[in-house]
């Protein structure tokens, strides 16, 4: 924003014409104006600026400051689209010098007037000529954050570690126990504030490229693309949240909808503020529209409409949301951090916040029991406000109970965001870096903000709690901690693999000749039955060891070979996975095996060409 001080002697204006297409309405007080004494505000609203209420005061706490410096009797705030070229849309313009207008009018000890905006007018001005009497000032938004991180300053954050009997201990002063190790790298990074780098690329990022997860280079960065395998994979860990979803024992709900959403609307800009720098605008035909962080637009949006009672309460609500978050382009880490990713984000509409709480301890149980199957385990960063933790420590206890072992607990003096409590949850790296996957909070703002409510037992209108939450972290992430289980695998000398539900190729299927595709088609049809993933390489022209290696490369679990053997008596010869040696079984028994194993996951079909001669070279899995 860009602001031009004149202390006027005298000053009036008058509207001439239109300046853009759609100006405010032109009311007569608005057509002319005059005023002695005055300082005059020649003001120009610039594309990064925004209404945000902290902004917003902190622009007219500089126009009081000019006030009280030239002892002004009146101020003119008067738009003036001069002092910049990187104007902001007219309709965004006039939202924010009205906010303006009205914020000074409110704490202003002189009369406020105003010129209208979107008009061109003749003016006339004599100014006073003292040294004070012209200034300027550049104002961004950036600078209320800088005001705020040294308002902080005085009111800092603070870390302690809780045990699961109840003790308490300065994060700085724990005594760390063996086996805590993965606690101790979190406390490194988020109490001291160390980076821990590896010092090598991440053995999981030559997996990714593997199994099709790379970077789009004809887009932006932090822009991924997916191929077949990566796309099934994406998929079926989609369906799979969708289940975990419906386990809590509460209805939910199941929708989708639209990216983008209008600047503008009071609650979209003031949840929007939260994330502002991290937020990608687009130009629409009329307004400025905002990529969604993540689905909770779309969901409040929607359940806003709805009629509730008590009695549908709790109701969980989730979309498979893509996501954009304009991370930093040193910051963006394949399948990890990027700028476009794909979040089953799930809200739970509550009660209230011991009702949150209830439901929260079925969830913290079903994102400790997922990924615990992966032979993994979590370290905990649980943010809350003070007066959370004041009121609630024993239950942030229980938490720690449950995952039996001590919890990283921030506290923050003042509620800075919408919600009271956020938990990060961790896994540590095969480089020993803390890697954020699952979450919940709970938000107690934006209800009241979307006008999201229910009627109450005795037909009041209340608010509920929300609790956002990921239980298996967004898509790419659960994957990447997929990746990077097999990644500490390898580093331990086992075979890396990844679990059967999700190998996109479960079997495959070697026929040593022609002679022996009949009965490998066959086999083939019987695990098709049964939604088991199943493919032929028929690609003859290639020696059997080398389509045993290519397989192997893919990380298949089962690969069958077929030869005269294997068709005169039925029986198969059968690679597993891990195992070190060629186990023989049956049709029916390759099938309950693998069955066994993906049991309680989702299951798709292929993504690609059953028959291996019709892929393109380098597209085997």
């Amino acid at each position: 924003m860009r602001l031009l001080f004149i202390h006027a002697e005298d000053f009036s204006y008058q509207v001439r014409e239109k300046a853009v297409e759609n100006p405010e309405p032109l009311t007569p007080e608005l057509e002319r104006g005059s005023a002695r004494n005055a300082l005059v505000v020649f003001t120009t609203i610039e594309d990064s600026d925004s209404n945000d209420p902290n902004y917003v005061s902190y622009v007219v706490d500089q126009i009081l400051d000019v006030l009280n410096k030239v002892k002004a009797s009146q101020i003119v705030l008067y738009p003036y689209a001069h002092l910049s070229p990187n104007l902001a849309r007219p309709s965004v313009a006039l939202d924010i010098l009205l906010a303006i207008y009205n914020k000074l009018r409110e704490k202003s000890p002189v009369p406020v007037m105003r010129a209208p905006f979107g008009y061109y007018k003749s003016f006339s001005i004599k100014c006073y000529g003292h040294p004070l009497s012209e200034l300027s000032k550049t104002l961004s938004p950036s600078m209320v954050q800088q005001q705020a991180v040294q308002q902080q300053a005085a009111s800092r954050d603070y870390y302690v570690i809780l045990t699961p009997n109840g003790e308490e201990y300065e994060a700085t002063k724990y005594p760390f126990k063996p086996g805590e190790d993965d606690l101790k790298v979190l406390v490194e990074k988020e109490v001291m504030k160390r980076e821990l780098e590896g010092g090598r690329e991440p053995r999981y990022l030559d997996y990714c490229r593997k199994f099709g997860f790379e970077w789009e280079p004809m887009s932006d960065v932090g822009h991924m693309r997916y191929g077949p395998a990566a796309t099934l994979m994406m998929e079926l860990v989609e369906d799979y949240a969708w289940k975990l979803a419906n386990e809590l024992g509460i209805p939910v709900f199941k929708i989708r909808g639209t990216n983008m959403f209008r600047r503008g609307e009071r609650a979209i800009d003031e949840h929007a503020r939260l994330f502002n720098e991290r937020m990608y605008t687009i130009e629409g035909d009329k307004d400025e529209l905002i990529m969604r962080y993540a689905a909770c637009f779309q969901q409040f949006a929607m359940i806003k409409d709805w009629v509730l009672s008590y009695r549908d309460i709790p109701v969980g609500m989730l979309e498979v949301a893509d996501s954009y978050r304009y991370e930093q382009p040193g910051e963006t880490v394949l399948c990890f951090r990027l700028r476009r990713f794909y979040m089953p984000d799930l809200h739970i509409f509550t009660r209230d916040l011991k009702n949150a709480m209830e439901v929260a301890l079925r969830l913290h149980e079903l994102i400790f029991r997922e990924i615990r199957k992966l032979g993994r385990d979590y370290v905990s960063l649980y943010n809350v406000t003070k007066q959370f933790y004041e009121e609630h420590r024993d239950y942030l206890v229980e938490l720690a109970k449950r995952e039996g072992k001590p919890i990283l607990v921030r506290v923050m003096p003042e509620q800075k965001y919408y919600w009271v409590l956020n938990v990060e949850f961790h896994i540590i790296d095969e480089l020993r870096r803390p890697r954020e996957i699952a979450t919940f909070q709970f938000d107690v703002g934006n209800a009241q903000r979307f006008g999201i409510k229910y009627m109450g037992e005795n037909g009041e209108v209340r608010y509920p709690v929300i609790i956002h939450t990921a239980i298996l972290g967004s898509v790419e992430r659960y994957i990447y901690a997929l990746f990077d289980t097999a990644a500490i695998m390898e580093s331990r000398g086992e075979v890396p693999r990844l679990p059967t539900w999700i190998s996109p190729i479960q079997v495959r299927i070697i026929p040593i000749g022609k002679d022996h595709l009949r009965f490998a088609d066959e086999v083939a049809s019987r695990l098709e039955e049964r939604i088991i993933r199943v493919d032929i390489d028929d690609r003859f022209e290639e020696t059997l060891a080398k389509r045993i290696r290519d397989a192997e490369t893919y990380w298949v679990p089962y690969i069958v070979v077929i030869g005269d053997r294997e068709v005169k008596t039925g029986r198969l010869s059968v690679r597993v996975r891990g195992a070190g040696k060629i186990v023989e079984m049956g049709v029916d028994e390759l099938i309950n095996r693998i069955e066994e194993e993906i049991k309680g996951y989702p299951r798709r079909p292929l993504t690609m060409p059953k028959y291996l001669s019709k892929r393109p070279s380098g597209i085997l899995s």
